[in-house]
């Protein structure tokens, strides 16, 4: 379905027991043998066999010339090493020059300068992961210049936009933005106070006849029941005065109305979460701080719409949050949870943390290019639980997988991903 785009898979080594001078012609004849001439600086291509050399880098040949390109990373970053020599002979690294630039996925080109030390070139700045480029070298000599390109990829995955889409592989934008600094509370969501109704007969009476129930769905106007008035001996009807169901009924046909209340009505489509705050929270809490709530798999966003201490004498407060429940997936008197907002950190770049998956010793988030997908080992800073701070690896305007990226991982670690230099 979708394949790995990794280093050449057939690498022979040289062996380490023979004089270096030997070493390096063995292994620019070996390379020579391969299907691809560098005396003509041809760009290697997918197939092109890798060839080693003493220190385990790459060699690469031009007539009589040879470098061996290592990245070396023990105990220092990384960085790159390199030997050269004419004809079979050692050159010493005084009496050439090199220059390497390896170019990203996106676009981004590293350059690397060299210095001499002992008897190779290395690199003054640090070769940065992935090490995963396309690599240009140039070599002079004796006044002569030699060339190589080739690819040099890990951690990348090809995948056509059909496949992306049929993965559900669902991509965004990184760049700056807002952590929550939250305080959880626990609570319960209740029938909004101002939506619930007290029925009383307006007029002393004989009930006569009553249409409604406990448990029926009512709208405003719906006749509830009939009354004969004491003072008049007519009839009237007692309506609903809102939407709603009854919870309450004691009213039956005969009796007498009195003062008591006959119907209880409430509109369940809006409740009211009220929320416990401890009182080292109560400081924390303001009107109008946005709030999540969860119960199980259900999830609404509100805000604080006011304060109120708990009634029962203890220093504490209860914060209150209408809840919509025009699709009924709330119950009332439901336990919940809720996230409140009592903070925002601005930070110049983040990422959804479902992108975040962790891949050797690293924590990467894959970025798209096209129909290239690749890792990004990062530098993580604050996280707010569904946003994480970047402080290193990715750059603003990215596009970076959040939704589905353990399916690239995983095709990595199927495909047999290695750090192979």
């Amino acid at each position: 379905m979708n394949r790995l785009i990794a280093k050449k898979p057939t690498t022979k080594q040289i062996f380490i027991g023979l004089p270096i001078s030997l070493l390096m012609l063995l292994g620019a004849l070996s390379f020579a043998s391969g299907d691809h001439d560098h005396d003509e600086h041809e760009e290697e291509g997918e197939h092109q066999e890798i060839v080693k050399g003493p220190h385990n880098g790459r060699l690469l040949k031009d007539g009589d010339f040879t470098l061996e390109l290592a990245i070396f990373e023990k105990g220092v970053p990384p960085e790159y090493r390199v030997w050269a020599s004419d004809d079979g002979e050692i050159i010493a690294p005084k009496d050439w020059q090199l220059s390497v630039e390896l170019t990203r996925l996106g676009g981004k080109v590293d350059k690397f300068k060299f210095a001499t030390q002992e008897d190779f070139l290395r690199s003054q700045s640090e070769v940065t992961e992935p090490h995963s480029f396309d690599v240009s070298v140039t070599a002079t000599y004796k006044n002569k210049k030699h060339q190589w390109k080739f690819p040099s990829y890990e951690g990348r995955v090809q995948m056509s936009a059909a496949i992306a889409k049929e993965s559900g592989i669902t991509t965004a934008i990184a760049g700056a933005g807002k952590l929550q600094q939250t305080l959880k509370l626990y609570g319960q969501a209740l029938p909004d106070p101002v939506r619930v109704s007290h029925i009383q007969a307006r007029y002393p009476g004989v009930i006569r006849a009553v249409k409604a129930t406990i448990g029926s769905q009512v709208r405003a106007g719906d006749v509830l029941a009939s009354v004969e008035s004491n003072e008049s001996l007519r009839q009237y009807n007692i309506t609903a005065p809102i939407n709603g169901t009854i919870i309450e009924r004691h009213a039956n046909p005969d009796e007498f109305t009195g003062e008591r209340t006959l119907f209880t009505l409430v509109d369940y489509s809006q409740l009211e979460v009220d929320l416990q705050a401890f009182p080292s929270h109560v400081k924390q809490l303001k009107v109008g701080q946005s709030i999540v709530i969860k119960a199980g798999d259900l999830t609404a966003t509100s805000k604080i719409e006011y304060l109120t201490p708990n009634g029962e004498g203890a220093a504490t407060l209860v914060a209150h949050a209408p809840l919509d429940n025009s699709l009924g997936h709330w119950t009332p008197n439901q336990s919940l949870e809720a996230a409140v907002t009592i903070a925002e950190i601005p930070v110049a770049l983040m990422i959804d943390n479902r992108a975040l998956q962790g891949f050797r010793d690293w924590q990467v988030a894959f970025i798209q290019v096209g129909d290239t997908y690749e890792i990004r080992p990062l530098e993580l800073g604050q996280s707010d639980g569904q946003f994480t701070e970047v402080l290193g690896g990715l750059n603003a305007g990215d596009r970076y997988v959040f939704d589905n990226s353990y399916l690239l991982k995983a095709d990595l670690e199927k495909s047999g991903a290695s750090h192979d230099h």
